[in-house]
């Protein structure tokens, strides 16, 4: 029971504490901040402005949430909502039921059972059937699907995953992956692979392809647009730029 009133108090306290602490913004100037940040004149999008911060927000689904108006605040600490959790920069621990998001930079724990957001870059371990990121993630990432502007870590997929840019490490997927632009580690798959250029380890049961390999290619058939240095071990290998197109077995160009 001690221990229970201890959390209890220390819960309000921290609620209190950070309260007192946050950012007091004229309602005036803030209307004008957000109207400079969807100025269109700029060219470029301006990240929201965080009003104040807080060590923990705690609730049913933002904005029904304790301190009020959390989703404008940053947090560092532990943002826990039953349903969906909102808020600007978020250092610590964020969860949810249903889904996370992070406006701004995210650096910590981040897991939901539904969906997990971050709209600038990230720094640590996000759990969740669908994870997306919208600038770069470094670190671990586990779900069903994900989607990602830039990643650098592991990425575990159960289905598949999606990298728009670059793709640094380990991408584990179930069916699928696809790398808009480089690939360097390696992506395993069992369904396929795809990416535009790779800069070592393509491995899947089924189909590797890429416009540039610059490492290997493993699984059954095997498509390289282009190869510099590397070689491809499959049923069907197809290297289009080498003077054996195509090789069963082991294809390679040096």
């Amino acid at each position: 029971m001690n221990v229970k009133k201890t959390m209890l108090v220390a819960v309000a306290l921290a609620t209190v504490v950070t309260t007192s602490f946050a950012a007091k913004t004229n309602p005036d100037l803030q209307a004008a901040d957000e109207k400079e940040q969807a100025d269109p004149s700029e060219g470029h999008y301006k990240a929201p402005k965080s009003y104040g911060w807080s060590v923990i927000a705690l609730g049913l689904a933002t904005p029904v949430q304790l301190p009020w108006g959390i989703e404008k605040w940053d947090i560092f600490g532990l943002d826990l909502n039953l349903g969906y959790s909102d808020s600007m920069k978020m250092y610590g621990w964020e969860f949810a039921f249903g889904a996370n998001t992070a406006r701004k930079c995210f650096i910590g724990l981040q897991t939901a059972v539904g969906f997990n957001y971050s709209n600038e870059d990230s720094y640590g371990l996000v759990f969740s059937l669908f994870n997306m990121n919208n600038q770069e993630f470094y670190g671990l990432s586990a779900d069903a699907v994900g989607y990602n502007r830039n990643v650098y870590g592991l990425e575990v997929n159960v289905l598949g995953a999606m990298t728009e840019q670059t793709m640094g490490g380990l991408q584990v997927s179930g069916l699928s992956s696809l790398v808009g632009e480089d690939m360097y580690g390696a992506h395993v798959a069992l369904g396929a692979n795809f990416a535009r250029r790779v800069h070592g380890l393509q491995l899947a049961l089924i189909y590797n392809q890429t416009d540039l390999l610059w490492g290997c290619q493993i699984g059954i058939v095997n498509m390289a647009f282009a190869c510099d240095h590397g070689f491809q071990i499959g049923l069907v290998n197809v290297i289009m730029d080498n003077q054996l197109p195509f090789l069963p077995i082991v294809n390679g160009y040096f």
